[in-house]
């Protein structure tokens, strides 16, 4: 009998934690309006999540990602949110910087990303209802609906989802490139460009290459892939890429490690922040 290793055998990427916190999120209070008591959005208003609960008494640990997010200035920039969810960092963003350009296409997150902007009364956020990949085209989207931040197109991911044995939804969705979608839509050129849809990090970065070329945007991306093999070879596959690119200054920002190609597995769990050299 062939036994698979380890590496190979499919992630759990929800705990049962953030099933029951999600469940209950959406099933008792997804259309109650509420301010934010907690967390980068302190003080805005919005619909979905459960952040209308207090912080924990002498105040929550925040992730390294959350204490990376405190320490940029966006002052008087544009920025590109590519995977916007329901608008939580669109919503940081659009407190400090001059534009953001928003993309979510997934119609659930995109309706509730549209409620918490018009909440807060943004006039600082274009979105764009579609994708981001490496070229135009169109694509099927799978998700979850209990976990609908983890709707993807990537090929890996949606085999996994498939594979779950859970219920899922599905739609086609309008793929753009970035570059094609900054020239055809008049978009402002990005100072910082923050990706995290689900495996599609590398197809949206190829898409964008004279966007990255001309602008030398700061980048931020979200590691993921279906086993930690997938992982592996997906963070390898950034790597290379931002190396031809130009950005040569790649840190991990959970530990604080310069990553490169002779360490780039290092970097397989949490989020990579990149600047040209």
């Amino acid at each position: 009998m062939h036994c698979q290793h380890p590496d190979d055998q499919p992630l759990r990427h929800y705990t049962t934690k953030h099933r029951i916190v999600a469940w209950i999120s959406q099933n008792l209070f997804d259309d109650v309006t509420y301010v934010v008591r907690r967390g980068l959005n302190k003080g805005m208003k919005r619909k979905g999540g459960l952040a209308w609960l207090p912080e924990v008494v002498g105040g929550a640990t925040l992730t390294p990602e959350q204490e990376f997010w405190r320490k940029q200035d966006f002052s008087g920039q544009v920025v590109y949110d590519v995977g916007a969810f329901q608008g939580l960092l669109t919503m940081y963003f659009a407190r400090q910087a001059r534009c953001v350009v928003s993309y979510e296409p997934n119609s659930r997150n995109h309706a509730r990303l549209m409620e918490n902007l018009r909440l807060n009364r943004f006039g600082n956020v274009r979105v764009r209802k579609v994708g981001v990949g490496a070229e135009t085209g169109l694509a099927t989207m799978v998700a979850s609906p209990l976990m609908p931040g983890g709707a993807s197109v990537e090929g890996n991911t949606v085999k996994g989802l498939r594979n779950s044995r859970q219920a899922l939804v599905s739609e086609q969705i309008p793929i753009v490139s970035l570059d094609e979608d900054i020239r055809e839509a008049g978009l402002p050129a990005p100072d910082f460009v923050k990706i995290d849809i689900e495996g599609g990090e590398l197809a949206a970065l190829t898409g964008a290459r004279r966007t990255l070329a001309a602008y030398k945007a700061r980048l931020f991306l979200e590691m993921h892939g279906e086993t930690m093999n997938l992982k592996r070879r997906n963070v390898a596959a950034l790597v290379d890429f931002l190396g031809v690119m130009g950005y040569t200054n790649v840190e991990h920002v959970e530990s604080g490690t310069r990553i490169g190609p002779e360490n780039s597995a290092v970097a397989v769990e949490g989020h990579l922040y990149c600047l040209p050299a």
